[in-house]
């Protein structure tokens, strides 16, 4: 009798041990923004590891990243709030549960000498990758001024190609965010940027998006995922731990950490009480209900699509208000 109790206790041990072995990891990708790249913090300091959560994280090129996702090659995508509206739109709903950042001064208008405000550029060219945040900010950087995209000519550019048609000097002003508006003020000399992100906080928010279908089956590994953010942000604002944290992430993106430093600064990466007010509804920028609004309407006026988003549904603060 006892053989046979040792012998079903080493067959349920095998069995639970096998289960473990084919559980699929969460799967979440990620790319070159600031906000995102905090992420190898936790990655390299083994925090997932700490908490008990199984993650695979995948590094793409940013529009790649969400392809992959609306294949279903992914649990969860790194994007901003605005083309998670563009995935759901077809037929790739997401819920964004975090938000990582907002981008404070890395999203940039890129005059070229010459160029000193956004008045200058009343029938100008402006290279812009059209329909993507930065057409965006462009829209209310001409507002602010009292112009509007009937002022300027819009030359559709993909965001990493702007820095090179903004030398060679077909348009007269890009739109572009970090690394390639970083690149474009190197590359050429005299550009300055006349409009940001810090001049609209709240219009871009960086955030991290879940299936449904992910979300609905694991929703206590999330939160866990989420736990992990705030400890990677806390060990990012240690000053003790701060010079480690820029170094990580400056080497997944092959920069020094001191040119790093800069990529930081004009990106406001949020501790959960910084987060927790803009996941309240609201009407403006202050609130990602807001802004995912202002974004929607953008989207459809330039027909990236046809009907408007249901914005709620798109997301959830339940589990970053549980860990409060």
């Amino acid at each position: 009798m006892k053989m046979k109790k040792r012998m079903l206790g080493s067959l349920f041990a095998g069995l639970l041990m096998a289960g473990s072995a084919l559980a699929e990891p969460l799967k979440i990708g990620y790319s070159d923004w600031p906000g995102w790249v905090a992420w190898e913090i936790a990655i390299e300091k083994k925090m997932f590891e700490k908490e008990g959560v199984d993650v695979q994280f995948e590094w793409f090129d940013y529009v790649a990243s969400m392809d992959a996702f609306a294949a279903g090659q992914l649990d969860a995508v790194s994007m901003t709030n605005g083309d998670a509206l563009v995935t759901g739109s077809t037929g790739a709903q997401s819920v964004m549960i975090l938000v990582n950042d907002y981008s404070d001064g890395n999203d940039m208008i890129i005059g070229a000498p010459g160029i000193e405000s956004i008045k200058d550029l009343k029938g100008k060219k402006i290279g812009v990758e059209i329909g993507f945040v930065d057409h965006l900010l462009l829209l209310k950087g001409l507002e602010k001024a009292g112009m509007t995209e009937a002022d300027v000519e819009l030359v559709n550019v993909p965001t990493n190609e702007t820095p090179q048609v903004l030398a060679s000097g077909q348009v007269d002003a890009i739109g572009a965010w970090q690394p390639s508006s970083g690149q474009a003020l190197t590359l050429v000399p005299g550009s300055k940027p006349i409009f940001t992100s810090a001049d609209e906080p709240g219009l871009i928010y960086d955030v991290l998006a879940v299936s449904p279908a992910s979300l609905a089956a694991n929703r206590d590994e999330w939160k866990k995922v989420i736990k992990v953010w705030y400890e990677a942000v806390d060990f990012l604002n240690d000053p003790k731990a701060h010079e480690e944290a820029v170094s990580i992430m400056a080497a997944r993106v092959g920069l020094s950490a001191e040119e790093y430093k800069g990529f930081i600064k004009g990106t406001k990466i949020l501790t959960l009480e910084e987060a927790l007010p803009f996941m309240k509804k609201g009407a403006g920028f202050d609130s990602i209900y807001g802004s995912t609004e202002i974004a929607d309407q953008f989207n459809v006026d330039n027909q990236v699509y046809a009907d408007k988003q249901p914005v709620a549904d798109y997301i959830d603060p339940s589990l970053m208000e549980s860990l409060k």
